[in-house]
């Protein structure tokens, strides 16, 4: 413990010799290296969606027949995942807040969804599956809000959107390539050793991430006071920019202390307003877990289907780089949301309205580009609860365990009979898309007469006192 404080005192001392020139430069090169560092996130985050929405690929390769699965029994083995999912998440970035070791917990937890995933592919019946998927959302719980946690543990705020996009965008390609994958298993593992290539499926795709679990417990970084590969000069700068950004310090005596962080969370109106917003959003993402049956009413064969439906995520990654880009750079965040809504809106619009096969592929592409506003919403609701870590690390979670409910009542917007159009299935989500829409909307609203009402005590503390007061933070809207 000595030794960590005599070397927190080091570093202090180092960033405070540094000149204005000696310190961008190594803010740079400290900003690189952590990027390389969270690079292999964006495999972790594929994998993730992978082994959460293989089950939807397997459906394609008589997953439901050979378990004997009949009415709403696949919808509920789809939603009971987010039951465990919703349930531990709290508690899990809470013990991440006091452990502050994230290169030990979220490898940890990957290797217990990689091994239950794995088992899901023996499971014979209803029962079986229903509760491997429960374990499964159970042990992929600390996983997502660790991560944002993370993250926004080590980046400013203007740098968020463009990580956040980063870090998630291996979800958003999973959806696509995660069929191309399951395709091949599908196509060429079916009968190997007397076995369905759906249960293939399962084993490949949990083995391996068990293994790249394994690798990551040796890559990813914990927090800057406590990350070991660090210098001096970096763990200084990287603990003092984020300060000077208006984040509070994980470490130190201003730390607060975890159960705080638990009430702070809970008695702000604006959590509960962000998790409102998002439960209803999630609603309208529920197509993501439907996409390979949606494509394939377009009447194609397993192979070809699963290879169509590569193409709208690819465009998806894109263009969430470029909106989170301007987002950062314009330090505006609702707008760039609003924006990435308009186009799945208009896809659910063209979906609704006709059963033209090209229309509706074009209307994937659309819809697709939801996951842009996803990826900034979730780097808005980092920046808005940016200065106390403990507070923060609550708040990410219980919202994002709030998105399970909506993915819950989901799961349940796609009935068989409701296809081959789902007219209803689109009505809904679209319906949702607007509802949370008007919600962030009033949101951006409050926190930019926030803004306006720091700017005016600010400009009479000077008029009063007639000095340079401090900047104060402000929101991202």
């Amino acid at each position: 413990m000595s030794a960590l404080t005599d070397a927190k005192s080091e570093t202090v001392h180092v960033s405070s010799v540094l000149s204005s020139h000696a310190r961008n430069d190594l803010e740079r090169r400290l900003v690189r290296k952590l990027d390389l560092h969270l690079s292999v996130v964006v495999l972790l985050y594929a994998l993730n969606f992978i082994d959460r929405g293989n089950a939807s690929s397997a459906r394609l390769g008589g997953f439901e027949k050979d378990l004997h699965l009949h009415g709403t029994q696949y919808a509920t083995i789809l939603s009971i995942m987010y039951v465990g999912f919703s349930a531990m998440q709290v508690p899990a970035n809470m013990f991440l807040h006091w452990l502050e070791r994230p290169a030990i917990l979220i490898p940890s937890c990957m290797v217990i969804w990689g091994l239950v995933s794995a088992l899901t592919g023996i499971t014979q019946n209803y029962t079986q599956v229903f509760l491997a998927r429960l374990l499964l959302g159970f042990s992929e719980a600390p996983f997502f809000p660790g991560i944002m946690f993370l993250i926004s543990g080590w980046y400013k705020r203007d740098e968020l959107a463009v990580r956040t996009t980063f870090v998630t965008c291996g979800g958003v390609l999973s959806a696509g390539f995660g069929s191309l994958f399951a395709s091949g298993i599908l196509r060429g593992m079916q009968g190997k050793l007397g076995q369905a290539g759906w249960r293939w499926l399962f084993y490949i795709e949990g083995g391996i991430t068990v293994m790249v679990a394994i690798c990551a417990f040796f890559i990813l970084p914990n927090f800057p006071h406590n990350t070991t590969w660090l210098t001096p000069e970096e763990r200084s700068l990287a603990i003092t920019r984020l300060a000077d950004d208006g984040y509070g310090r994980l470490d130190g005596p201003g730390k607060r202390k975890t159960i705080q962080g638990l009430w702070d969370a809970l008695s702000d109106w604006k959590v509960w307003w962000f998790s409102g917003a998002i439960i209803i959003d999630y609603m309208s993402l529920s197509f993501v877990l439907y996409f390979p049956t949606i494509v394939a009413t377009m009447g194609y064969d397993v192979t070809i289907t699963l290879l169509l439906a590569v193409p709208p995520w690819v465009l998806a990654a894109i263009v969430a780089f470029a909106l989170s880009r301007y987002s950062d750079n314009a330090k505006k965040r609702c707008m760039y949301i609003f924006a990435s809504s308009a186009l799945a809106a208009l896809g659910f619009i063209i979906s609704i309205c006709t059963m033209n096969m090209i229309a509706r592929y074009a209307s994937m592409f659309l819809m697709a580009q939801i996951a842009a506003g996803q990826m900034i919403l979730w780097a808005w609701i980092n920046n808005t609860f940016a200065r106390e870590p403990a507070k923060r690390a609550v708040a990410v979670a219980l919202i994002s365990a709030m998105s399970a409910v909506g993915s819950i009542v989901g799961s349940f917007l796609w009935p068989l009979t409701w296809g081959p159009t789902y007219r209803y299935s689109y009505a809904a989500c679209l319906a949702a898309l607007g509802m949370s829409s008007i919600m962030l909307g009033f949101m951006h609203l409050h926190l930019k007469r926030v803004n306006e009402q720091i700017d005016r005590n600010e400009q009479n503390a000077k008029d009063i006192n007639d000095l340079q007061v401090p900047v104060g933070f402000r929101y991202l809207v």
